[in-house]
């Protein structure tokens, strides 16, 4: 079965660290995500998930005003890919965190998607080893051209094609139900087909990326039927609460600590 957890970025916009990790246990949690580690103190996360018995569950590479999207596809941002991996890594470590999010990039003007998609496998192959040795899964999300128009993966099936193309176990695909039901569909089909490829879900209902219910996704049903074709990994929780202070209230407590 699988374990929820809670993207403490983006549900609890403004608040205080503590204040957010508390909420996240105080529903009933036992793990979160973060987007990137220049957001928070890291001492202090790290110290406050352990007095909570919180784990974390991924964090994304962090980035840099000149390259907000990440280094993955880019010809000339190598050294900063592996710069950046590398900080991870041993951040990962600290934290007991054994999923990262790579940050594919954005389409560059002078370079065929292809030959974005060769750059981005050579670094992912040369990658791998460095995650395995560390017991860290690297992941690959596909984000919707709506919001992000110039997103190199927009399409689940591309991110499939690098974990094959890449062919180790430490990389694989982040699968986000708000992303993909916006430029796709068929959910519970693509991700049941592609089990495993994936390693991370992200939840959040379409229109709005607000919370289970407020929109055209049947989150219950799509997570009952990859929990039933053996989906046991994280299901992240990464919307905007149409009431701040009730976030979770779609969730029956009794399902908070795991699936």
């Amino acid at each position: 079965m699988f374990t929820y957890a809670v993207n403490i970025s983006i549900m609890f916009p403004g608040r205080p660290l503590a204040e957010r990790l508390a909420q996240v246990a105080a529903a009933g949690f036992r793990a979160f995500e973060f987007w990137f580690p220049h957001e928070f103190d890291m001492d202090e996360l790290a110290r406050r998930a352990r007095d909570l018995g919180l784990t974390v569950a991924l964090f994304d590479l962090d980035i840099d005003p000149a390259h907000p999207h990440g280094y993955l596809t880019s010809p000339d941002t190598e050294d900063l890919f592996f710069q950046r991996l590398e900080e991870a890594l041993r951040l990962a470590e600290r934290l007991g965190c054994r999923r990262l999010n790579v940050m594919a990039g954005q389409r560059h003007p002078e370079l065929s998607w292809e030959d974005q998609f060769a750059i981005a496998v050579d670094r992912l192959r040369r990658a791998a080893p460095r995650a395995e040795n560390a017991g860290v899964t690297l992941l690959v999300e596909a984000l919707n051209t709506f919001d992000r128009p110039l997103a190199f993966f927009h399409r689940s099936a591309q991110g499939f094609a690098l974990v094959e193309a890449v062919n180790s176990p430490a990389v694989r695909f982040q699968y986000d139900l708000y992303h993909m039901q916006l430029m796709e569909g068929n959910l519970i089909n693509t991700i049941t087909q592609h089990l495993p490829l994936i390693r991370h879900l992200q939840v959040a209902d379409v229109p709005g990326r607000h919370e289970p219910g407020t929109g055209e996704i049947n989150v219950p049903n799509v997570l009952r039927a990859v929990a039933e074709a053996g989906y046991s990994d994280y299901v992240s929780l990464e919307y905007l609460p149409t009431d701040p202070a009730r976030p979770f209230d779609w969730l029956p407590p009794a399902a908070r600590a795991a699936g």
